[in-house]
């Protein structure tokens, strides 16, 4: 076994070509963030979860059907409005705010050594997911934000390798994560501006 970032697909090694963002292998990345929830060590989360799994689903679904027209995300998306449907364009965009959330967070955690995850994820929900949620919702990852571990503690467990080998160093730590989080960052920022350029949100 060895540390959770060398056991998912990063988001740096998500293809993208002039046709797009490669489907797969950003299902593949997208995945391996939903296991990062696990991390955090509280069921508070399990919505967060539930919800990018489902997203996820719809997008798996559609790749599935339509393989050759869905080989990259702009394709899926472009080629299933074509065909007059938006459930994966629709699970896409809200697959592509929950990451979102998630990256600010870490990456407000990374740039600040101070700052607890719970401050984090506080923010980054506010800047974020906040504007598209109801009074119940809100209630909800408000309860989950509180559910936070201590950064140290999540961090230790970013680099712990869970067959009880050797940990990876904090400044190796660093780096996978800031790179991870970068790759992230394009691939949502790229993809926000590919729905709001073609009107898909």
């Amino acid at each position: 076994m060895a540390p959770y970032l060398d056991t998912v697909k990063s988001f740096a090694d998500v293809p993208i070509t002039d046709a797009g963002v490669d489907t797969l292998a950003f299902i593949e990345a997208s995945e391996g963030l939903v296991g990062m929830f696990d991390l955090l060590g509280s069921t508070a989360f399990s919505v967060v979860q539930s919800d990018l799994n489902g997203n996820i689903k719809k997008l798996k679904a559609r790749h599935d059907a339509h393989p050759a027209q869905s080989d990259t995300l702009e394709n899926l998306v472009k080629n299933e409005k074509a065909s007059g449907q938006h459930t994966a364009t629709e699970g896409l965009l809200w697959l592509l705010r929950g990451l979102a959330f998630t990256c600010q967070a870490l990456l407000k955690a990374q740039s600040d050594v101070a700052k607890e995850l719970v401050a984090a994820f506080t923010e980054s929900y506010n800047d974020t997911l906040s504007k598209y949620h109801n009074f119940v919702v809100k209630g909800v990852f408000k309860v989950a934000m509180k559910a936070c571990p201590y950064k140290k503690d999540f961090y230790a467990k970013l680099a712990a390798d869970p067959a009880g080998g050797v940990a990876v160093t904090s400044d190796r730590l660093n780096t996978e994560l800031d790179k991870w989080l970068a790759a992230l960052d394009n691939i949502v920022k790229r993809m926000e501006k590919f729905y709001t350029d073609n009107k898909y949100n």
